[in-house]
């Protein structure tokens, strides 16, 4: 009989995944392993040699471990709730002219899905996932915290995590440093997993070429989009391009056209196949009204709340308010200008080390202040 239940922990051949399954075994939980099989690389049309969690290496090496430690191991088939819904998702976000995050999408309504379903089908009262990220709980809610390691903190990309989702996940490696989870893996005998290095491309794209991806999805995108305009912020016409699904909000180089002095995409308009060239300043938000609002650390966000706000995974994050306007939608009002708000990517809103909730980002507001470009940059090192 296990100390502390039944847990069912995802693996997938990693470090993270295999020392989180190693100090869970140690807490007394009755280890299960999963892995899931979300992508075949070999269908996308890509050019580099698969790898990372789908591999036929990784699940092998997922299995090793099970096979070591002592406990049962599945492999489950997701390609098709996987691809139905996050490439899908992907490649409809670029031709509306946003930008995706793929794998906050993934976690929230793939992964946890997914591991739920197979959790209770397997008797298990918990889930368990490699994250660097912490859960608290206060007033009766579970929220997620941020991971000591600042450097490998994942906090971010879990801000759609539900209570349900909440009350049933583990994440040991939340008080640890990546360092501290080598040295633990080099101490139980895995020495060439302790040295394995990471991954951080976009699953389904490993050869970073997003741009190749969409072309091969949609076979006649490049007819349809090819030979659009650049313009600038007056509407004033500066050349061509080669389709605004390959652009993004704040991209400088690879723009394909010389101008004197450097530009960077300020907005894009999927009706017209238009893509906005202006300088740093012109890319200068106060503002940003977000949708698909999940709130975590309260049951509701009370008008006015002061927060962090982090547009992006490496973002520092810039103080806010946050204004309620109805149903799960939020309008945040910058209390500095910000720079690189690219609508489609998520808006995660912090106190302290706490997530309060998060949401998706469409419309940006501003500039309503002009400032010199060292001061921009200055704040948003």
């Amino acid at each position: 009989m296990s100390k502390h239940g039944k847990v069912l922990v995802a693996m997938s051949g990693g470090i993270d995944s295999t020392v989180t399954a190693m100090l869970l075994h140690e807490e007394g939980y009755e280890v299960v392993g999963i892995t899931m099989k979300t992508w075949d690389y070999a269908n996308s049309g890509g050019t580099k040699k698969e790898t990372g969690c789908c591999s036929l290496d990784s699940i092998n090496d997922a299995r090793q471990v099970a096979v070591t430690m002592g406990f049962h191991h599945f492999i489950i088939d997701i390609r098709d709730e996987f691809g139905d819904y996050v490439i899908d998702n992907f490649v409809d976000e670029y031709l509306a002219g946003r930008t995706p995050n793929p794998c906050v999408l993934c976690n929230t309504h793939i992964k946890w899905s997914a591991l739920l379903k197979r959790a209770d089908s397997l008797d298990c009262a918990f889930i368990a996932t490699g994250h660097y990220a912490k859960i608290k709980e206060a007033n009766g809610r579970r929220f997620i915290s941020k991971g000591v390691d600042q450097n490998k903190d994942q906090s971010y990309v879990l801000w759609g995590l539900t209570q349900e989702a909440l009350q049933r996940s583990r994440f040991p490696l939340g008080g640890l440093t990546k360092p501290q989870v080598r040295q633990i893996a080099y101490d139980a005998g895995y020495t060439e997993l302790s040295k394995k290095g990471e991954s951080y491309e976009i699953c389904f794209v490993p050869d970073n070429d997003y741009r190749g991806f969409l072309k091969r999805r949609v076979p006649d995108l490049e007819a349809r989009v090819d030979g659009g305009l650049f313009v600038d912020p007056k509407g004033n016409v500066l050349g061509k391009h080669k389709g605004y699904p390959f652009y993004t909000i704040g991209q400088r180089k690879g723009l394909g056209i010389a101008l004197g002095r450097p530009v960077f995409v300020t907005d894009i308009n999927p009706h017209t196949n238009t893509v906005v060239l202006g300088d740093v300043g012109d890319l200068v938000r106060n503002g940003m009204d977000v949708y698909k609002l999940n709130i975590q650390k309260y049951d509701s966000i009370p008008d006015g709340l002061e927060a962090t706000t982090r547009i992006r995974y490496k973002d520092q994050g810039t103080l806010s308010t946050l204004h309620p306007s109805g149903g799960d939608n939020l309008h945040v009002e910058f209390l500095a200008n910000v720079t690189g708000v690219a609508p489609g990517q998520s808006a995660v809103f912090f106190e302290g080390d706490d997530i309060v909730g998060g949401g998706l980002y469409n419309v940006v507001v501003g500039p309503h202040l002009r400032i010199n470009e060292e001061e921009i940059l200055w704040r948003n090192l």
